[in-house]
């Protein structure tokens, strides 16, 4: 199911396979000085100490697979520290790429960059798709990888053709995760890539990631868009509405005072 590319513009075959199975992997899309660039930003955003706070809901946390230390794992979003994030998320080979599966122009909705460093935890099984009324449902994620993904550092896993389906969870506005019975897990194909390469998937598509295992870091930069057509730019106004959201989770759970920085 993994097809090249030799242009902007997907094949027939590819885009069969997209909406078919509601993923695509797009090798050599980006060349190797632009990944190195790419890596060596997100070396110093890893620096950001001033950033780095369990206050700051610009970030995420992961526990260690082994011991269950709580650590820095994610910036959401990125692009607004990180302009060579921005440079990938607004590239036009990308976007030439979403414009053929959406027959219609992308717009950018939510960026992050995930570190996942040794011994993370992964991902429990999930659609990105909330449900919120101003949500997209023509939601995509792209991911590019800035190291090498394997089943070893916790390759995100995908599971083909329950796109088809819809959304899976109650339209309440959580985040769910979904029940193991809700999938056929000997289906699954993991997202396995170089840098330069990039992931597509939709928002209905159960997925899920494993702990990384390793002794290095696997780094991806994570883009999501939606078509024009499904509420054009919206990416500022997600993320008021995401932010206020999260103060409000928080402080369901006893932790106030919480900032974006």
């Amino acid at each position: 199911m993994s097809l090249a590319t030799t242009g902007r513009a997907l094949s027939a075959e590819q885009l069969q396979s997209y909406h078919e199975n509601g993923f695509l992997i797009v090798r050599g899309l980006f060349d190797a000085d632009e990944v190195a660039s790419l890596g060596s930003e997100a070396t110093t955003l890893f620096g950001r100490s001033e950033l780095i706070d369990t206050q700051n809901i610009r970030c995420r946390w992961q526990n260690h697979a082994d011991t269950d230390e709580c650590r820095f794992d994610c910036f959401d979003p990125v692009i607004d520290i990180g302009p060579v994030c921005r440079y990938f998320a607004y590239d036009r080979r990308l976007l030439d790429v979403l414009r053929a599966i959406y027959d219609d122009e992308a717009h950018l909705f939510k960026d992050k960059l995930i570190f996942k460093p040794p011994l993370a935890t992964g991902y429990a099984l999930h659609q990105d798709f909330i449900g919120w009324k101003e949500f997209p449902e023509s939601f995509i994620t792209v991911i590019v990888p800035l190291d090498e993904t394997t089943a070893a550092n916790g390759a995100t896993e995908v599971f083909p053709g329950y796109h088809k389906q819809g959304y899976l969870s109650p339209r309440d506005g959580e985040y769910h995760q979904l029940a193991d019975d809700k999938i056929d897990f000997s289906t699954g194909v993991l997202l396995e890539m170089q840098p330069g390469d990039v992931a597509l998937f939709g928002g209905f598509t159960p997925h899920r990631s494993g702990a990384n295992r390793t002794d290095q870091w696997r780094r991806q930069l994570y883009l999501s868009y939606n078509a024009g057509r499904d509420g054009g730019e919206q990416r500022d106004a997600h993320y008021r509405q995401f932010h206020d959201w999260l103060t409000k989770k928080y402080a369901e759970y006893g932790k106030t005072g919480v900032w974006f920085k």
